[in-house]
């Protein structure tokens, strides 16, 4: 796992898998320290379709969280 620190850039959206072929939303744009706030202050069923992307990788916001 890549250590990265909190001000790193990052992309926070969530993937809506209903429909054909489902969307992106972006919900924020910048530092993983507020990205990561942002994330725990949505609904989980919302928490449960959070992604997290930086310049080389993408994580599941709740991968992060257990």
């Amino acid at each position: 796992m890549r250590t990265v620190s909190s001000s790193v850039s990052v992309r926070l959206y969530h993937l809506d898998d209903s429909g054909e072929g489902g969307a992106a939303t972006t919900l924020f744009y910048g530092p993983l320290g507020e990205a990561l706030t942002i994330a725990a202050q949505q609904e989980e069923d919302v928490q449960a379709g959070l992604y997290l992307a930086t310049e080389n990788d993408v994580v599941a916001y709740l991968d992060l969280e257990e």
